[in-house]
């Protein structure tokens, strides 16, 4: 019962630190950020969106700063605002490609794979190495009926994390498409054995297959 309180003591001291830094030095836009930061991971989102407004009227091109106001705002409900602050952080760093999975995120949300292509495609040539950009990828390829490209995203999720449920998910529903339904038990296995909740109704729809 002490671990939570000593986090939340470090947190709340971490806080106090970034407001006493502030009160000195008041323009620095990346203390402002590393306040909202601590903010955030206490859930306080007004406070938060206050303190990330301030880092970036001070440091304008703190891309980082844009994106977490989108995090808030997604949490809010608001998606609308998610995608326009992460469209603000690609204006300040072109090449920054969790904006550009966010953006595929959001519109995968609103269940316009279309539309969520584009940035995730562009998320994953920026960064090869962006696993759930992968997996976002897998599930629009997947919602448009391009399975081979659904598989291959995946695939390519799982060479750089093994145990990523989404993406295993994400093959189990390509390949029972495809009627390899062996490879969909196989991989639908997986998911659920790395914590992945996979609709009950597809499950179902394996059983005669195992």
């Amino acid at each position: 019962m002490t671990e939570p309180k000593t986090k939340a003591k470090t947190t709340e001291e971490y806080i106090a630190e970034q407001r006493a830094a502030l009160a000195k030095h008041p323009e620095c836009g990346t203390t402002h950020y590393n306040l909202g930061i601590a903010l955030v991971k206490q859930q306080k989102w007004d406070e938060a969106i206050e303190a990330l407004s301030a880092a970036i009227e001070h440091s304008p091109t703190l891309a980082e700063a844009y994106v977490t106001l989108g995090g808030i705002y997604f949490h809010k409900g608001d998606l609308d605002a998610c995608i326009g602050y992460n469209e603000r952080a690609i204006r300040v760093r072109p090449k920054f490609a969790i904006a550009f999975g966010n953006m595929g995120f959001v519109h995968l949300q609103r269940g316009d794979p279309e539309a969520a292509v584009v940035p995730l495609e562009k998320a994953v040539s920026i960064n090869p190495k962006f696993i759930q950009g992968y997996g976002s990828l897998a599930s629009a390829y997947f919602m448009l009926g391009r399975l081979d490209e659904s598989i291959a995203a995946a695939k390519k999720a799982l060479e750089l994390e093994p145990t990523f449920a989404v993406a295993h998910n994400n093959l189990a529903l390509a390949y029972f498409e495809k009627g390899a339904f062996k490879e969909a038990v196989e991989h639908c296995d997986q998911a659920l054995a790395h914590g992945f909740d996979v609709v009950p109704e597809f499950l179902k729809e394996l059983e005669p297959h195992r």
